[in-house]
């Protein structure tokens, strides 16, 4: 036996490859030799840039003995959980289920059919109070498995039982249930800090967008507030990389000083577009800088050679946390000079005891920015060690990205932008895209073996669909369109409007997983579902069944969003679009003006397409006025006159 995970295309698999355990990733094999051995399945999840995996692996898969305990009493299995969600997704429902809590690394006992019996998360090579240590983990789970074997497979069988996937009843998300998401909203809303609930703080992307479009639709002060708020804290705490631009994964206090460092496309691509739908709100300079630095984050730190964008980047440089991002006042006078260097560590809020560990500080940004200092700073900073990157090219997250860069660009007036989301899109259909089915991931322009799941379809037509209007070209609705017909066929539950994350012909876990809720990504429902709705305002050719489709599903969300409207973010931001038409703005001829008005006036969930008469779906019947481009507003297929000046169009799209 040896360890099998040299041939591995994820970087968190290669990074396990010279353990001395002998892992074997996710596989046939792996499971038809615990069942030959008669021993039980060590599942050990996590991703490249989690900072406890890579503390559980020093601390215990390279430490021989530790190592050898494992190989002689289990089949041990290594699962990268951003390329196999699906296997994450089931055995974190136990994990949640059995110990209370979730999180990564993620260590669970499976029988050799999969059935799991045990789980929890990290544990340390010492015991803690309350803590076994993983020895004693291992001991315990080993004898269990020897002297009751029986009960223990009859408890797994069980365990699976209990768990089956329920589809959520019939519960549209109705106006009442919108009005009454921004209440409970408000009730778990963090004045003092922006942001929701306590420590640790995790930026809510989507929800900032449901707030934001529920306030254009109803005029909602509070909706607005919140919004501005917790947008306002991110952007100014240290969750918000001062000098590179982008955001960390969340923050460890409640006052969004201290973050988790580790950097992830998913984060920066949702908030990426969040700033940017706010700045049409708000033409503050504080969030342009951060639809800038985001942008610019990803295109610089995150692009791959292929035109994709990378995973992540770790929490850890060289074992430690945060190593490359933090700084002491004697640091910035190194930089700075001792008469700026002051001045900077009150601008950006480092003192002498320190915010984060051994008296280096995190950047805030706590008066105006300066971007000579930043400059000087950052290029001092990017001659320290960096932190690894995780290159592996995500279908999902990506698609995610190129949502947000051509939607950001259009707003922004930043054709490079576009462009970017341009390369990603044309990345992912031609290597991604095998027929009609997606594969979940590649690295170094090789796609793994991974399928896609439904978040997967949903968030890369989403991504299609903003390039089709930031481009006008047909192209990329027909390819959106393809996926989302596959999605349809594929996924679709045995009830109307539900779906599971897996498609009908995947390999069979021992659940099928459908979880409809949002996380720190939209629930593959919901990206489906509004996908789907805008496809249906972009005048797809079967946008009929699309908006039924969008309808159906967004019925089955109304318990979770009445009851816990921060895992339903996307939810109802489909429903406020779903309330509000939504909007369709169609600019047909050359007018500069006219389309870039469009895009700052335009309604969140709204859609915009520019180009000659005809040359798109949404253009079709759409002629010119007096020989003159014009721009038609509809709401719910209903339009008003078309309109000739940027005036009238920001009266029409204001009403």
């Amino acid at each position: 036996m040896t360890n099998r995970l040299a041939s591995a295309t994820s970087p968190y698999l290669l990074q396990h490859a010279d353990n001395p355990v002998h892992w074997h990733p996710w596989s046939p094999e792996a499971f038809a030799e615990a069942r030959e051995r008669g021993v039980p399945v060590l599942l050990s999840v996590g991703y490249a840039a989690c900072h406890w995996c890579h503390v559980m692996a020093h601390e215990s898969f390279e430490d021989p003995e530790t190592a050898a305990y494992m190989n002689e009493h289990f089949v041990n299995v290594k699962v990268d959980r951003e390329e196999r969600p699906d296997v994450d997704a089931v055995y974190m429902a136990v994990t949640q289920a059995l110990s209370g809590q979730g999180g990564w690394p993620m260590t669970c006992f499976l029988t050799p059919d999969g059935e799991p019996f045990y789980a929890g998360t990290y544990y340390p090579p010492e015991p803690h109070p309350g803590i076994p240590s993983f020895r004693q983990v291992l001991e315990a789970i080993e004898h269990a498995w020897r002297e009751q074997g029986a009960e223990v497979r009859a408890s797994a069988a069980d365990i699976v039982r209990q768990l089956a996937v329920k589809p959520l009843p019939q519960s549209t998300v109705d106006e009442d249930v919108l009005d009454g998401a921004v209440v409970s909203l408000l009730g778990h809303y963090d004045r003092a800090n922006g942001g929701f609930g306590g420590a640790p703080k995790f930026p809510p992307s989507m929800v900032l967008e449901f707030l934001l479009r529920h306030h254009e639709r109803t005029g909602s002060v509070q909706a607005l507030s919140m919004a501005r708020a917790t947008c306002d804290a991110m952007a100014t705490g240290g969750l918000y990389d001062q000098l590179g631009g982008g955001f960390a994964r969340y923050s460890v206090d409640a006052g969004w000083v201290v973050p988790h460092f580790e950097k992830m496309l998913y984060d920066n691509a949702l908030l990426l577009r969040v700033y940017a739908h706010l700045s049409r709100r708000d033409e503050s300079a504080r969030y342009r800088r951060v639809v800038r630095g985001t942008a610019e984050f990803l295109l610089r730190s995150l692009g791959t050679a292929e035109g994709g964008f990378a995973a992540s980047l770790d929490a850890d440089t060289d074992g430690v946390e945060g190593a490359t991002y933090v700084w002491t006042p004697a640091q910035l006078a190194e930089v700075l000079g001792p008469v700026e260097g002051a001045r900077a560590a009150v601008r950006y809020g480092v003192t002498p005891e320190g915010t984060f560990e051994q008296g280096a500080s995190t950047l805030r940004l706590l008066g105006e920015p300066e971007p000579e200092v930043e400059a000087a700073l950052l290029a001092a900073r990017e001659r320290r060690p960096q932190p690894g990157r995780d290159d592996k090219v995500v279908t999902a997250w990506n698609g995610l990205a190129v949502a947000a860069l051509a939607e950001a660009g259009s707003v922004f007036g930043e054709p490079r932008w576009v462009a970017a989301a341009v390369r990603a899109a044309e990345l992912l259909l031609d290597v991604h895209l095998v027929g009609e089915r997606l594969l979940r991931t590649s690295r170094d322009g090789v796609a793994g073996t991974a399928a896609g799941v439904l978040e997967d379809y949903g968030c890369f037509a989403d991504g299609l669909l903003a390039l089709h209007q930031a481009t006008g070209e047909p192209r990329w609705l027909d390819a959106a369109c393809g996926l989302l017909d596959t999605a349809l066929a594929r996924f679709a539950g045995e009830e109307p409007g539900a779906y599971y994350d897996t498609a009908d012909d995947a390999e069979a876990l021992v659940q099928r997983p459908a979880d409809p809720s949002d996380n720190a990504t939209p629930a593959g429902a919901s990206a489906l579902a509004s996908a789907l709705l805008t496809a249906s305002v972009l005048g797809a050719p079967r946008q009929a069944e699309y908006r039924a489709a969008a309808e159906a599903a967004v019925s089955r969300a109304g318990l979770l969003a009445a009851r816990e409207p921060r895992f339903a973010g996307q939810w109802l931001a489909v429903a406020e679009a779903l309330a509000l038409g939504p909007v369709q703005v169609a600019v047909v001829g050359v007018a500069p003006e006219l389309v870039s008005t469009a895009w700052r006036g335009v309604h969140g969930g709204g859609v915009v397409v520019a180009g000659e008469p005809g040359a798109a779906p949404l253009l079709a019947d759409r002629p010119l006025v007096g020989g003159e481009p014009a721009a038609y507003v509809c709401r719910g297929y209903v339009c008003d006159r078309p309109v000739t000046t940027t005036a009238e169009l920001v009266e029409a799209l204001g009403r």
